[in-house]
Formats: C-alpha cells, sequence, structure tokens
C-alpha cells in the first residue's frame, strides 16, 4: 500500500504508534487538541482512559467521548489542503451557538475524518484561512516554535506616524505579554485611510488588531494575504477555496519540516466557489 502523506506504513511496530498521532494523521484533531482531550479524560482504550503515552496497537478499541473512532483507515488517507477565502461574517468553527454562518458549512465534505483550521480569523477578518484533514501538518503549521509568519493588509483610519511605526516594530505591552510586527510597509492612502502590509510570527488572538489598538488608532478593514509560504490567490474569490497540487503539497510539507512523502492524488489545480444558494 501506498503511504499517504504523514501518514505511517501499514506494518507498524508491535509497540503500536502514538495515540495523539495517529489520530493527527486522520483529521481528529491536531496533537495539541488530542493531548488536551486526553488530560481531560475524553479518550479511552478498550474501555480504560487514556494518557499521553499510550499506543494504538492492532485490535485496540479507541472512543472519543463514548464514540467509537475507527482508526484503523486513518493510515490510507491522502492529506488534502485548501486554501479558502473567508469573508467578514464567518467564524471559524463548527458549530456557532448564534447560528452565524461557519467556514467549514462551505467546504467539500469528507468521508474520514474531518477538516482541521490552520490558525483562525476572528469574524471581521477575512482573507486566507487554510484547511487540512491532516493533524500533524496542521499541529506543525501552528505550534508556537515554528515562528511561521503570517501577513495582512490593514486599513487604518487616520494618520500613523513613524514614531508609531516604529514602536510597533520594535515591541508594545499587551495585556497577554509583549508583542511586535517584523515588518509594516506601507501600501498607499485613500482618503482618510491608510493601508498596510504587517507580518507577524505568532498566532495569539487578535494580535494584529490589539497591536494597532493599543495605539489608539482604528483598524477598519484586515485580510490576511499569506500564512508561511502560501499566499492568498488573487483570483480566488470570497466563499470560494483553492486545493493544492501534489507539488504545492511537496513544497509545503518541506516547509514544515516534513519532507519526504510521495504526492498521492491531485494532479491539477482545484478552484470551488461557493454556491450563494445555499447560505
Amino acid at each position: 500500500m501506498q503511504k499517504g502523506r504523514g501518514g505511517a506504513d501499514a506494518n507498524q511496530s508491535v509497540d503500536g504508534e502514538r495515540i495523539q498521532k495517529v489520530l493527527a494523521r486522520g483529521g481528529v484533531g491536531s496533537r495539541r487538541e488530542i493531548e488536551r482531550w486526553i488530560d481531560e479524560g475524553r479518550l479511552k482504550i478498550n474501555g480504560k482512559p487514556v494518557g499521553l503515552g499510550d499506543r494504538l496497537k492492532a485490535g485496540d478499541h479507541l472512543l472519543i467521548n463514548d464514540r467509537v473512532v475507527h482508526w484503523e483507515k486513518f493510515v490510507e488517507q491522502p492529506t488534502r489542503v485548501l486554501l479558502y477565502h473567508k469573508p467578514v461574517g464567518e467564524v471559524v468553527t463548527r458549530r456557532d451557538p448564534e447560528g452565524r454562518p461557519v467556514v467549514f458549512t462551505q467546504l467539500p465534505k469528507l468521508a474520514i475524518s474531518r477538516w482541521i483550521a490552520v490558525g483562525r480569523l476572528d469574524i471581521n477578518t477575512s482573507g486566507l484561512l487554510l484547511v487540512t484533514n491532516n493533524g500533524e501538518l496542521a499541529n506543525r503549521l501552528m505550534h508556537p516554535s515554528t515562528q511561521v509568519e503570517r501577513e495582512y493588509a490593514v486599513r487604518i483610519l487616520g494618520e500613523v506616524s513613524d514614531a508609531t511605526l516604529a514602536k510597533l516594530k520594535q515591541g508594545v505591552e499587551l495585556e497577554d505579554g509583549k508583542a511586535k510586527f517584523d515588518d509594516i510597509i506601507f501600501f498607499g492612502g485613500e482618503g482618510a485611510n491608510k493601508w498596510y502590509n504587517v507580518i507577524v510570527a505568532e498566532g495569539r488572538n487578535r494580535l494584529v488588531r490589539r497591536l494597532w489598538e493599543s495605539q489608539e488608532l482604528i483598524v477598519s478593514r484586515l485580510m490576511r494575504v499569506r500564512y508561511g509560504p502560501v499566499v492568498l490567490p488573487e483570483r480566488l474569490k470570497t466563499h470560494s477555496f483553492y486545493e493544492l497540487t501534489d507539488k504545492e503539497l511537496e513544497l509545503l510539507f518541506e516547509f514544515a519540516g516534513m519532507a519526504g512523502e510521495k504526492p498521492v492524488h491531485i494532479t491539477k489545480p482545484e478552484v470551488k466557489a461557493h454556491k450563494s444558494g445555499k447560505r
């Protein structure tokens, strides 16, 4: 059998494989999510609570929240990565108690596992959202140690002084610690508004907005245009997604430190738009 991206050989060691690695590969969640679920006592193997060091072996019966997980199928699952152009007004969650539109309803259904969002965008932020069914890849791209660059186009209301820009690049204290922009590029203005592209290398909640607001500046529009090596295609409209090709997947895996995996299924680009009638 061919290896899937990030997958293990079907002939696993008799000692089994770490449970968080197996489930991440199957798209159940990122490794960090699964480790949290283990700490919360939500997983059981053969009727016993799971510990962080536990491994899955052939024949093991796995439950998550008392639901059976057919984890054996995960070794056969090829990796897929979509670039989704999220509009303002959608939330990056599976279910929203307020009934707002959620991004996952705009994506194709998976026969096995589920889509994992690589980072989040708040409801008022548009732009590039990466989603994948490979939890190990998602974990590599999101983990704080990787320091993956995120680039945003920002529209600021009013004038911004050179001193303020210098301060934002040097670092300011926020409620959850010091933060800064790694770069700020001026992109022109339109009336009272000024456009900048900014780069950050961490994914703290609402970090870009909070940095500007710390200087008493108003962000009137915010759009993510790049995540690591992946750039939002200019032709990709909101509510639409683009699926990475084999070559693009190889480059992304190399960037994430997972080089050596072989392409499996996608041989040409796929771009799909959500049908507005379903909204």
